[in-house]
């Protein structure tokens, strides 16, 4: 999660009320009718607040004729919370992430070709991110990247250039908003 939208996300949940909605979406999902009846306001309020929660990937919909059902997105709230602590970390799991320079050439050397494409993507985690992290190598940090560079990019590697792409997106090292692709800084990559 980059920095500023860690901030977004903590922002977002810095009003009471939206506490509570949060609160009453653990519960499961209701529509905003409802939500304004448990909570004693009227329905433009909860919209707003919604609409809120919403921006930074709290709240779910979905729509069953003419009502729209909200739902908690658990993860995106679990994700957003333990970012924080990641902070300077290097992401979860700190301990086993340690590779050393001879652990990280010989990974290199042995999942990439003479001429740097991607043999086979790594199963084991460890390994796995010291290939991504060698890939974006290339990237430069404050740049935003269309998705179409990125791929061309990517390609260099390997033909499947979606799924490495998804990769550095899941393990923090880049981060996107509309088909726009940016690194994330340093502090923040699952592996240092």
């Amino acid at each position: 999660m980059q920095l500023n939208k860690m901030v977004e996300f903590h922002k977002a949940l810095g009003d009471l009320t939206r506490i509570r909605i949060i609160a009453l979406l653990k519960q499961g999902p209701l529509h905003g009718q409802a939500m304004a009846g448990k909570l004693g306001l009227k329905p433009p309020t909860i919209t707003h607040h919604i609409a809120k929660l919403r921006e930074v990937g709290l709240i779910k919909e979905r729509r069953d004729k003419n009502t729209i059902y909200f739902s908690l997105n658990i993860k995106a709230l679990e994700m957003g919370a333990k970012a924080i602590l990641n902070i300077g970390m290097g992401g979860e799991n700190n301990m086993e992430m340690v590779v050393t320079a001879e652990e990280r050439n010989a990974i290199i050397q042995n999942f990439f070709t003479k001429d740097g494409k991607l043999k086979n993507f790594p199963a084991q985690r460890k390994k796995k991110l010291v290939v991504l992290e060698h890939m974006i190598n290339g990237l430069e940090m404050g740049k935003v990247y269309p998705e179409k560079e990125i791929n061309e990019y990517l390609k260099q590697f390997h033909e499947d250039y979606a799924t490495l792409r998804r990769e550095l997106i899941m393990c923090q090292f880049m981060y996107r908003e509309n088909n726009q692709y940016e690194l994330n800084p340093v502090e923040l990559w699952w592996l240092r």
